[in-house]
């Protein structure tokens, strides 16, 4: 078999993969060649009609202040903006008790707390960008089906479309929570189930949202609310991430529109008028998942095949991004002192510079719901004055939203 050689390969080509793959061809010199390998057959340029893809289905994603300032660099975010919804306020609240906080961007001097868009266009954005690049070898339909340690890196052989194997400096493990890659590779991973479900749809109300963002917890589970641009029909648009136990999942996905939103606005309340319309709903369980192992000698496991949180504050995607900001930093660094892609102590230097934010992010996102659904008095007390306090505590709540933004993370002031 003809083997054939890349410096970089990267496996998956969702929103995490190819703005790796953006990122790196940004970064590192013209002489590093990067592949990137997508199992899903990807949309032709200007498709009238796009294929599907798991990555840009019809949730949307919220972009925090640091991942806003790395699309910037990337030149990415004029194209992003046309259907860029601003988080100008966030509002944190707790059903049926006293304590919420307020946080605002012009508090910060910040244009935004963050931005809402929709997985389609910017997946579209993302891969027209890809394209228009050039600089990445994108093999689609392929996946890598085997990864094995060589004398250079990793060994892949590939199934579908394109070199049938492939020998690499450094692979980026980036194909997903259920990373089928990530298992052949035999990397463990820490599977903690919070025997709840997301369910995801767009939801229009009779008031308008004017860019704020709600965070309300409740006793089934945290309930966020994030602004969207209008569209014609629905112009105040919010798209929804209702965490709920199971079996209360199931039935709101199939009940009437009438139903949904009666149980939504007893959930939620009136702050945005009546819920008058919900879109398609979807659903899926919720589990912390974490990879004990993120690099090895040639490999690097990133994403949600690192590490998958619950949706509460919105915080899984804006930590892989400042994950790809680090790799693309160490590994240009490395390329500068002559340093090979794939050498561990390169890698472990990655890790180390990343271990802070990780260990902080999943922290909050794995600690916050088990905090607010907690009933005991004492705990409902201790969290209400904490809310009211945070609200007040201007030094606090500056913090709080500087790791929460990401950008403490990055060095921005």
């Amino acid at each position: 078999m003809n083997t054939e050689k890349r410096d970089i390969v990267i496996a998956g080509g969702g929103m995490v993969g190819i703005s790796l793959a953006l990122k790196l061809a940004s970064a590192l010199p013209e002489s590093v060649r990067i592949a990137l390998v997508e199992g899903f057959a990807l949309p032709e340029p200007n498709a009238a009609s796009p294929a599907y893809h798991p990555s840009f289905d019809a949730r949307s994603t919220a972009l925090s202040y640091s991942s806003c300032l790395i699309y910037q660099d990337l030149g990415l975010w004029d194209e992003l903006a046309e259907w860029l919804c601003p988080i100008d306020t966030i509002h944190v609240s707790s059903r049926g008790r006293f304590g919420s906080a307020l946080m605002r961007a012009e508090d910060y001097a910040w244009p935004a707390l963050g931005y809402v868009v929709e997985n389609a266009w910017f997946g579209r954005v993302l891969l027209d960008a890809l394209r228009q690049q050039g600089r990445v070898e994108l093999i689609n339909p392929a996946r890598v089906a085997v990864a094995e340690a060589s004398a250079i890196g990793q060994r892949l052989q590939l199934e579908g479309e394109g070199p049938k194997e492939i020998e690499t400096a450094l692979l980026l493990v980036a194909d997903g929570a259920g990373s089928g890659l990530r298992q052949q590779l035999g990397v463990a991973v820490d599977n903690k189930p919070y025997h709840q479900h997301a369910l995801i749809a767009n939801v229009a109300t009779a008031q308008p949202h004017g860019g704020c963002a709600f965070e309300r917890f409740t006793d089934e589970g945290p309930l966020a609310l994030l602004p969207l641009a209008g569209v014609s029909g629905a112009q105040h648009r919010s798209a929804l991430v209702w965490t709920l136990p199971p079996e209360r999942a199931e039935s709101l996905m199939s009940c009437t529109q009438d139903a949904f939103l009666t149980a939504m606005q007893d959930r939620f309340g009136y702050r945005l008028g009546r819920f008058t319309q919900v879109g398609e709903r979807h659903g899926y369980p919720l589990a912390l998942i974490a990879s004990e192992e993120q690099v090895r000698q040639g490999m690097v496991v990133m994403g949600n095949a690192a590490h998958s949180l619950h949706p509460v504050a919105g915080q899984g995607f804006n930590l892989a991004l400042r994950d790809i900001e680090a790799l693309a930093t160490v590994l240009a660094e490395g390329v500068e002192r002559g340093q090979e892609l794939g050498e561990l102590r390169l890698l472990r230097r990655y890790l180390a510079v990343q271990k802070a934010d990780q260990e902080r992010t999943i922290g909050l996102s794995d600690r916050l719901p088990e905090l607010f659904m907690r009933s005991d008095p004492v705990t409902g007390m201790a969290r209400d004055l904490g809310l009211a306090v945070l609200d007040i505590a201007e030094p606090l709540k500056r913090e709080f939203v500087r790791v929460a933004a990401g950008v403490a993370s990055l060095g921005q002031r």
